[in-house]
């Protein structure tokens, strides 16, 4: 990756992208195959929170990164996304769930607690609760421990490896009712839901071109090879991860959708138009898709 050596003095060594990585289970498989290319020495990975990755990619901590649907939408005249990778899904996702003690038509007026690490699933969740079920709770925001916040709610959104473990056995230990956020979008909708998207500054991309194309096709060859050996992945991560080797793998190949085409990108104009009479942005805003 020398895409700006020419216009460096010959002893300026050039500077790793500076790319963001999610620390959850559903990022892994975009990851994973980094370190078996050799890619991951030409990175300067930092890795975090959805919600912190997206403002230090907002605010040029990080040149390319992914960025949670919410956030890209605000500050779209400032990134670019990269094509055909995502986390997102087309039907239930299993890991943005809304975890209930009662059904979601009573959560009028009542205590609902959101989970503090990604704002993209938080706002769907509201979404769908106020304009598809009618209902307006409380909302409080709190960190994603589930037993801990259903002790002062009574329903709580909750993502990533918090919502895996409600799904696979904790919201039934605890006794509650389970809502999936990629399901019931889809049911609204008819369109897949992207979660969180790869995006690179606008400024970093004007100044790095190629180096951003050696970037995005560096995680795409991560994501389709650990695709190519999702049972291997599986394995590895189930000897240090609460979840076992068959559960991450339907997690992998018939949950998660790793893909950003053009149905991904109606899905993020339509949850645009939804979402723009009160997030500040304009509802036909330009999406900028990064083209090949």
């Amino acid at each position: 990756m020398n895409d700006a050596h020419a216009a460096r003095g010959p002893q300026e060594p050039e500077k790793r992208p500076r790319v963001g990585h999610i620390q959850f289970l559903n990022c892994l498989p975009i990851y994973w195959g980094l370190a078996r290319t050799g890619t991951l020495l030409d990175l300067e990975l930092t890795k975090d929170t959805p919600d912190r990755l997206s403002r230090l990619l907002v605010d040029g901590a990080l040149d390319i990164g992914p960025i949670a649907c919410m956030e890209y939408l605000k500050h779209a005249d400032e990134l670019v996304l990269l094509p055909d990778i995502a986390v997102g899904s087309d039907g239930a996702v299993t890991s943005c769930l809304i975890v209930s003690q009662v059904p979601l038509h009573e959560l009028d007026g009542r205590r609902v607690a959101l989970g503090s690490t990604s704002r993209s699933s938080v706002r769907l969740a509201r979404l769908l609760l106020e304009e598809r079920e009618g209902v307006r709770p409380q909302y409080f925001t709190c960190p994603p421990d589930l037993p801990v916040m259903m002790q002062d709610a009574d329903a709580a959104v909750v993502i990533g490896d918090v919502a895996l473990r409600a799904y696979l056995h904790q919201a039934e230990e605890l006794g509650l009712l389970v809502y999936d956020l990629g399901e019931m979008w889809k049911a609204w909708t008819g369109l897949p839901f992207v979660f969180a998207a790869w995006a690179v500054r606008k400024d970093y991309l004007e100044r790095n071109p190629r180096l951003v194309r050696e970037v995005h096709q560096a995680f795409l060859e991560s994501r389709d090879l650990s695709m190519a050996e999702v049972d291997k992945v599986c394995e590895q991560a189930a000897r240090w991860e609460a979840f076992d080797e068959q559960a991450l793998r339907r997690y992998y190949t018939e949950a998660l959708d790793f893909s950003f085409g053009e149905r991904q990108l109606a899905g993020v104009r339509e949850f645009a138009r939804r979402v723009a009479p009160d997030s500040g942005f304009d509802p036909g805003l330009e999406i900028t898709v990064l083209q090949p």
